[in-house]
């Protein structure tokens, strides 16, 4: 019988039913070495939260998020509450000595970031940030095939995150709110897609430029039907940056995308090679191998559903496609794995790693508010 993993969660809404879901499968489809045990729920409303702690299987629940960090039979705190209180929530976590795995961005300021990874080199712990399409068995295919030489020498990289539910007629929800959300679609998809870039390629972005920064609808309908009031965050940012490695890469993150349901795509084009991915597609690779005789080249769709693809031998048989809620199992039980000893296939960011793409997304701010490029090393560490 493998050792257990005691787990608190924080937030109770959409996050916190894909962490739950996620952390009740993991151990069924994956041996771990240790096995995870949903200890205590914590959110605010207690009716509500009642009902979600019965529905996924929590020991306990409390509506003081401060008792749940803090609890003697709790190892690991699960952040998956709004930006703005991730901060408060993780340096707690961490004095008490637990480790951490914190909803992505880190934070809703690189200000609070930084205290973050700060608080985590102080304490003797792990931490871990939920950047789950890192758990797309095309993305980590596509990673391995990057490390392996596939594209050989990268020239241009491509990102784009659209989403389209962010019209006029949308209620001013926390994600509107800059107090509790940091950015709109900047820090809510830009993340995604700068860490995804990172990750793909092992290099960091040295140079941000070009940023625009949109608010297509400066003011909502509040929830309640109480009237209007105004939407403090962007709608979209976009803008261009340059690798160390000398790749030069556009970024665009938007929720009014019309027609647009959920597309993640990036395209990596290098010297031998290119791939691109778009995740409304996310059982598929596109491929091209450049050093194919001219007669025989062309783009290939690999369907990532081998054994051989990461992650997709502890499912289904070959063929069977996979969805949205396996990234969130795949990286509860990399989680695990990490945590007992073993070391995952596809690497896991920490909080200085997410702290990176944090830096990027405020450089981008930076430059299109001066209208100019921005180093990252004007951002310190």
């Amino acid at each position: 019988m493998a050792d257990h993993l005691s787990i608190a969660l924080l937030g109770s809404k959409f996050m916190g039913r894909a962490h739950s879901n996620g952390w009740l499968q993991a151990g069924h489809f994956f041996d771990l070495p240790l096995a995870p045990r949903l200890t205590v729920a914590a959110a605010r409303n207690p009716t509500e939260l009642e009902d979600f702690a019965a529905r996924w299987g929590w020991g306990r629940w409390t509506t003081e998020w401060e008792e749940a960090v803090t609890s003697d039979d709790v190892d690991l705190v699960d952040i998956g509450t709004p930006n703005h209180v991730h901060r408060d929530q993780a340096v707690a976590a961490l004095e008490a000595g637990k480790h951490v795995a914190c909803e992505k961005p880190l934070a809703g300021t690189l200000e609070d970031a930084e205290a973050v990874v700060e608080a985590a080199e102080r304490a003797d712990v792990r931490t871990f940030v939920w950047f789950t399409y890192r758990r797309v068995p095309a993305i980590g295919f596509a990673r391995r095939l990057i490390a392996d030489g596939f594209l050989g020498r990268i020239f241009h990289i491509r990102a784009a995150y659209l989403q389209g539910w962010g019209g006029p007629d949308t209620p001013l929800v926390w994600r509107f709110r800059k107090e509790a959300a940091g950015s709109g679609a900047h820090g809510d998809l830009n993340a995604h897609i700068i860490d995804m870039a990172r990750f793909l390629t092992g290099e960091e972005i040295a140079e941000v430029s070009g940023a625009i920064e949109e608010r297509f609808v400066p003011e909502r309908e509040l929830p309640d039907g109480g009237g209007r009031a105004a939407s403090t965050v962007d709608d979209a940012v976009l803008f261009l940056a340059r690798f160390t490695g000398g790749a030069v890469a556009s970024f665009e993150a938007t929720r009014l995308a019309t027609g647009v349901k959920n597309s993640n795509r990036i395209e990596i084009h290098g010297e031998r090679g290119a791939i691109r991915f778009n995740f409304e597609r996310m059982n598929e690779l596109d491929v091209f191998d450049a050093t194919e005789s001219a007669a025989l080249q062309g783009w290939k769709t690999v369907q990532t559903t081998h054994p051989e693809h990461p992650y997709a031998a502890a499912w289904w048989p070959d063929g069977h496609w996979l969805g949205y809620e396996h990234t969130f199992v795949n990286q509860a039980a990399d989680i695990a794995r990490s945590l007992g000893g073993e070391s995952p296939e596809v690497p896991l960011p920490d909080f200085a790693d997410a702290l990176q793409t944090q830096r990027v997304m405020e450089a981008a701010i930076m430059s299109a508010r001066r209208r100019a490029a921005v180093d990252l090393e004007e951002l310190g560490r």
